[in-house]
This record gives C-alpha cells, sequence and structure tokens, in this order.
C-alpha cells in the first residue's frame, strides 16, 4: 500500500473508531488493522477490515426500515427514531446511497480506498 493511501486510512480508521456511532466490531477491526500497519501481518489484517467494513457500512434503506421500526423506536426513542427515518429520506432522495453518521461516513471514505489498499 502507497504511504499517502496508508496515511489516508490511518486517519479515516481512527475517525471511525472515535465516533459515535462505530460498533465494537468495528472498533475492534480498525484496533487490529493498526496494530499491524507497518508489520507482516499488515496485508491479512487489511483484508480483514475491508471485510468488517463492507458488513458494517448501513445502506440508506436499511436505516430507514431500522429507525421506522420497533426496534429503532426503542433505540433512539420515538421521536428521534421518526427524524432519523425521515433523515434517510433526504439521504436517499439526494442520491446517497448509505447511512451519513460519523462511523459510515469514515468507513464509506475507507471502502473508496479498498482497491488501492490491497
Amino acid at each position: 500500500m502507497k504511504a499517502d493511501v496508508k496515511d489516508y486510512v490511518v486517519e479515516k480508521v481512527k475517525e471511525m473508531m472515535d465516533s459515535f456511532s462505530c460498533c465494537q466490531e468495528a472498533k475492534a477491526a480498525g484496533q487490529s488493522w493498526l496494530n499491524a500497519v507497518g508489520t507482516d501481518k499488515e496485508a491479512e489484517e487489511t483484508k480483514k477490515l475491508i471485510a468488517e467494513l463492507e458488513q458494517d457500512l448501513m445502506p440508506v434503506d436499511t436505516l430507514i426500515a431500522f429507525a421506522s421500526s420497533e426496534a429503532g423506536a426503542k433505540l433512539f426513542g420515538e421521536e428521534t427514531a421518526k427524524n432519523v427515518a425521515a433523515h434517510g429520506e433526504e439521504i436517499k432522495a439526494a442520491g446517497g446511497k448509505y447511512c451519513d453518521c460519523p462511523a459510515c461516513a469514515a468507513v464509506a471514505a475507507i471502502l473508496e480506498k479498498k482497491d488501492e489498499m490491497v
């Protein structure tokens, strides 16, 4: 991986991990990858990181469906769930494909570099 790509991904992985919306699995994959940077494990951990992030990036339709569900209302609270669903509709109407929370935004940025990472 070229140094500029590596530096960019390191920055975005840290941004992802620091965000309130990052799940534990993504944090763990991010930390494992950061620990492996510059070692003989880097290539292996890069593949694992990409696989995890591809699973974690939330499509906007999934966001809308979850926020509109009973489970979404329980997690967010009824009013916030309605706002999240409405925001998801705005993202979709603007042509967005994924959730734009801080974690998903960082994940999307990382995955844009996927071909340069492996």
